[in-house]
């Protein structure tokens, strides 16, 4: 059954072309603090990540990605990216997990929501 997943579920893991890719002409660059590797052939023109875990591509981190869109000529792991201190960690997108954000009034929020304050008039036909 993991042969067959990893034929036809692209969304678990890398497909089997990826990794025949990766195995034949792939060259390691690094590894990212989620665990996601990234590689690249050998003439760095084309460039590639196997993620760790589902395949999500808000999982790349700010300096990889621009890494990956040749933004950058040298990856993370030779030059890093200067981080202000009023900048967050990145975060992958949460949304479908538990920790996604939920607004007071959603269904899926506890508590319940709020009073409508009657500043909207609804349209109405002539």
């Amino acid at each position: 059954m993991s042969l067959l997943r990893m034929i036809f579920v692209w969304w678990r893991h890398a497909t089997f072309g990826t990794l025949v890719t990766t195995w034949w002409s792939g060259q390691f660059v690094g590894e990212d603090k989620f665990g996601n590797r990234y590689y690249q052939n050998k003439t760095g023109q084309r460039r590639w990540v196997i993620y760790a875990g589902t395949v999500e591509a808000s999982r790349v981190p700010p300096d990889w990605h621009g890494w990956m869109h040749h933004t950058f000529k040298e990856p993370p792991t030779v030059t890093p990216l200067r981080v202000k201190t009023w900048e967050r960690d990145h975060q992958p997108n949460l949304t479908g997990t538990p920790e996604a954000y939920r607004p007071q009034g959603s269904l899926t929020a506890q508590g319940v929501r709020p009073k409508a304050t009657g500043d909207y008039q609804a349209w109405k036909p002539e």
